[in-house]
């Protein structure tokens, strides 16, 4: 048996050696120093990495993590949640998320025009800008012929910029499609982005996205793939979509789970890494871990360790 070692803080102490030294402290400040650990093995071996992204993230403020992470080469096909996706392209139109107070009276708010998502703000007005925006560019969108396609002219678009205040603002449809990252959202109907489409096609414009397609896509994507790797943040649907796609094909060498869920009611969003094996959805020589913890907290410790980890990497990936 090791014996556990207090974790010493140091002046000017970096986040991969603090990460580093919870690999000898005990409960989830050990797995999150696992989590680096898993993570840069399967970059080293050249694992695909499968990230599903579940959660209020982009207004939490994680959104240029996940941009950063897929610059960096940690992410190879993401999905996401629709809901992550409308606040994406609601910052890249020039709107923001602001810190806010769950104590606060809501009825108040709603005659501020405020949303709350719980401690963050969000202006109603956005989705005004939001349905303008999916107006003038629906001409084009509407030649998707599926939804990760559909993202795709999303992500060409936002890239271009639009409004003369939104250029060059980052956003991680745009850098999906700068970086040739599938992105799939199979709840895509279940967003402010579903609701974008539905207004669209009141108004007689047509559209027909086909959600199977992108089933077989990222099929695909997996059987050409010698090995893979699973990170979730969260559950969800992106985390059973990615899950369904190991099963279908082959089992995840490597797996992450950030979540705060609990195992006993028997959703996928708690449902522990090792439950997958039972289905053949994670290899059962697998390294894997289950970080329990907020992922506001974890996400940006593991990426930031990691990147410090890997400095030196050289990335071939398409732009």
């Amino acid at each position: 048996m090791k014996p556990v070692k207090h974790i010493k803080i140091k002046n000017e102490m970096k986040v991969n050696e603090l990460v580093s030294s919870f690999g000898s402290c005990g409960f989830n400040s050990r797995k999150l120093s696992e989590a680096v650990n898993i993570l840069e093995k399967a970059i080293k071996e050249k694992c695909k990495i499968f990230f599903g992204l579940a959660g209020a993230m982009v207004p939490g403020g994680m959104k240029q993590v996940v941009i950063d992470a897929i610059k960096q080469g940690y992410i190879d096909v993401l999905v996401i949640t629709g809901a992550n996706l409308t606040h994406d392209i609601i910052e890249a139109i020039g709107f923001k998320h602001y810190i806010g107070n769950e104590k606060v009276n809501d009825t108040m708010l709603h005659k501020k025009g405020l949303d709350r998502i719980y401690n963050v703000f969000m202006k109603s007005k956005s989705y005004l800008r939001l349905e303008n925006f999916f107006t003038k560019h629906f001409d084009v969108l509407s030649k998707a012929n599926n939804p990760r396609e559909f993202l795709w002219k999303l992500g060409q678009i936002l890239s271009k910029g639009g409004r003369k205040k939104a250029r060059g603002r980052e956003s991680i449809l745009s850098t999906c499609y700068k970086y040739n990252v599938p992105i799939f959202c199979p709840a895509l109907t279940d967003s402010g982005i579903g609701l974008m489409i539905w207004s669209q096609t009141i108004r007689k414009k047509k559209i027909n996205l086909d959600f199977f397609a992108d089933i077989a896509e990222i099929i695909e994507i997996a059987w050409q793939t010698k090995k893979t790797a699973v990170f979730y943040v969260g559950g969800g649907v992106p985390k059973n979509f990615i899950q369904q796609t190991m099963q279908f094909t082959r089992p995840a060498s490597y797996g992450i789970q950030i979540t705060t869920d609990r195992q006993e009611p028997g959703g996928s969003s708690g449902a522990s890494l090792k439950e997958g094996i039972s289905w053949g959805k994670l290899h059962e020589k697998a390294k894997f871990v289950d970080v329990y913890c907020d992922a506001t907290i974890a996400l940006p410790l593991i990426c930031a360790s990691l990147k410090d980890r890997l400095k030196n990497r050289k990335i071939k990936r398409k732009k």
